[in-house]
């Protein structure tokens, strides 16, 4: 048998290995926002981040993968020059997975907030005055150093206990929204909105039932009375603010870009 392994072959290819293996830097280095016109975006499938990139880049193209973290990855891999998402869960990717960074400069600005029924006003006095003494106690600073490090993953959720001789209150999350609720490696729902939902339940006298769900199903079961306030990274919009009663916002963020460090 012949060599087929001519010096010529070996050259073309260790060149296309070579290729293949830096692809990868044709990448420009991105680190402000406008220097994204034109670019690639990585962006979840089903979310509608893609319109709100267009709303701040009208030239940005897409490209679409079945989760934030397969953007997050397709970023890193030099797939795409940016992913697009909101911007505590991309930070909070961004802080496990090195090579990775998210811009300053935000695509929106949005608040976050806990809903309840239109006609619960007391639970979101409950909530709002929930919020306002964890802040002004320093919990509130606490628990944002626990689920949001720098680097690393979020620390472990506190034990918060209630007598809950005054009931139970259902509270519908969905536990893909890491660091706001996830499950844990014990298997536990647990997150910053989880950790929040606690404190306003021993507020009450009440007992945390944790109804997980799908994100989407989450409006639908508070309407129907199968829970009585929910919490997962939701957006206050005047849309959904038409279907349920929002807490004060106690999350400031939006949509942001993750680039490559």
């Amino acid at each position: 048998m012949k060599n087929l392994f001519s010096p010529r072959i070996s050259l073309l290819f260790f060149l296309s290995l070579f290729i293949m293996l830096t692809g990868c830097e044709k990448r420009e280095k991105i680190t402000h926002l406008k220097e994204l016109s034109g670019k690639e975006f990585a962006i979840p499938t089903g979310t509608v981040a893609d319109k709100l990139v267009l709303s701040k880049i009208p030239d940005a193209k897409f490209k679409y993968f079945n989760s934030v973290m397969d953007a997050a990855l397709a970023v890193k891999t030099g797939k795409a020059d940016a992913a697009a998402y909101d911007e505590p869960i991309l930070k909070n990717i961004a802080a496990k997975n090195s090579g990775l960074s998210v811009l300053s400069e935000m695509i929106t600005n949005d608040n976050y907030g806990f809903a309840v029924r239109l006609d619960d006003k007391d639970l979101k006095i409950a909530i709002d005055s929930t919020v306002k003494e964890l802040k002004q106690k320093g919990t509130y600073d606490e628990m944002m150093h626990r689920w949001f490090p720098k680097t690393g993953n979020p620390a472990p959720m506190p034990v918060i206990t209630s007598d809950g001789t005054k009931g139970v209150i259902r509270f519908g999350t969905a536990s893909v929204t890491e660091p706001f609720s996830f499950v844990d490696g014990s298997g536990k729902v647990v997150g910053f909105d989880i950790e929040l939902a606690s404190y306003v339940a021993k507020k009450m006298g009440r007992k945390l039932e944790i109804v997980n769900m799908d994100f989407g199903g989450m409006i639908p079961a508070l309407i129907t009375g199968k829970v009585d306030m929910i919490g997962a990274c939701i957006t206050i919009t005047d849309e959904r603010s038409k279907q349920v009663l929002f807490s004060d916002p106690y999350y400031i963020g939006g949509i942001a870009a993750m680039v490559r460090e």
